[in-house]
């Protein structure tokens, strides 16, 4: 096929240099700031370390409704994205860089961190009790995966410490998914009966970031961390043991980033006050519902659990007893986080089904 003149002609001729701008070369002439150096600390180059000086104030409100990193310099002609949170006080939480550098450290393998030879056969009722906690935590793990990313568009790219922070749980969360369903079936049992999900919903269907930090971080996961620092006692080897503990250990950093985050809104939009006390309202009614209106499924986490403490159905008995103690334990935990995140009026308002195990 042969080609027309005027395609040859430009083909042959030489091609048009872009004229360079360089503009970018020069941006600390126009009051930028140039020449801070970030230097490790003992723990290495953290958030810390790098966040200084102008970079490393965090405004309590933006206009940043794009991608901009907080520190570089605005285009006029980037577009928008909608739906972003403007204040810092409607995410942040004053631990988060902190906490994001020990997610980044302390992160273990399901695969080869749990010592899985040491699972030997169990009696029957034992297993079958430890497989339906951990088809409870299971689904319990999907929602608190499934739910920072949820949110992770909506944060203001001048909070990216946040951001951070929630990627860090969502591995957090894949990895406990992952460990509990092996553990189900790694010793001849499996999953067994799924339980209701009106606590789940009620933490993925929150309509404000906020709103889901209190019932999730604080509330929830609160319950749930209790229930990992009984594993030592729970557990029937070192490999649930240390299932038990590591699983711990980063719910530790879940709490702590809700009861600040809470206390942050406390002390910087006491106004708001009410509105989260509605949402504690809606998460304890989950976490505590009335014998009268629930059905037989509802108790198959306490009996599965009143089976493991007391080690086996013949104790069951001796094991509600010591479930009724560790509930004493988590609701008073729950009411100890409430407090230090400033809502100590709690104890007043919290439901009776809660509020009969806290002490005085």
């Amino acid at each position: 096929m042969a080609i027309d003149v005027d395609t040859l002609q430009k083909l042959r001729a030489e091609p048009e240099v872009q004229k360079l701008d360089l503009s970018w070369l020069n941006i600390d002439e126009n009051g930028h700031p140039w020449g801070v150096r970030a230097k490790p600390g003992k723990r290495g180059l953290t958030l810390d370390e790098i966040e200084i000086g102008a970079i490393g104030e965090v405004p309590e409100h933006s206009d940043n409704r794009g991608v901009r990193a907080r520190g570089s310099v605005p285009r006029p002609d980037a577009p928008r994205i909608p739906g972003s949170y403007a204040g810092r006080a409607d995410v942040y939480s004053e631990n988060t860089r902190l906490l994001y550098e020990e997610a980044v450290q302390r992160q273990w393998s399901s695969a080869t961190d749990i010592p899985w030879a040491e699972i030997q056969a169990l009696p029957d009722d034992i297993e079958r009790a430890m497989c339906q906690l951990c088809t409870f935590l299971t689904e319990v793990e999907f929602i608190a995966g499934d739910t920072p990313g949820q949110w992770l568009p909506q944060i203001n790219s001048e909070h990216h410490e946040v951001k951070l922070f929630l990627l860090t749980q969502i591995m957090d969360e894949a990895r406990h998914l992952d460990v509990f369903r092996k553990r189900a079936f790694a010793n001849g049992g499996g999953l067994l009966s799924s339980l209701p999900q009106d606590g789940l919903r009620v933490i993925i269907e929150a309509k404000d970031f906020t709103e889901m930090s209190a019932i999730m971080h604080v509330a929830a996961e609160g319950f749930v961390q209790s229930m990992f620092r009984m594993g030592e006692y729970i557990g029937q080897n070192d490999a649930e043991k240390r299932i038990f503990r590591l699983c711990g250990q980063d719910e530790s950093r879940h709490l702590g980033f809700g009861v600040m985050h809470l206390k942050y809104v406390a002390e910087n939009e006491p106004w708001r006050r009410e509105e989260i006390h509605h949402y504690l309202d809606k998460v304890e009614q989950t976490l505590a519902p009335d014998p009268l209106e629930s059905d037989g499924a509802n108790f198959a986490l306490f009996e599965a659990l009143a089976i493991l403490m007391g080690g086996g159905v013949k104790n069951i008995d001796k094991g509600i007893n010591m479930s009724m103690a560790v509930q004493k334990k988590r609701v008073n935990e729950y009411m100890h986080r409430l407090t230090v995140a400033g809502f100590g009026d709690r104890r007043e308002r919290m439901r009776p089904m809660l509020k009969q195990f806290l002490d005085n």
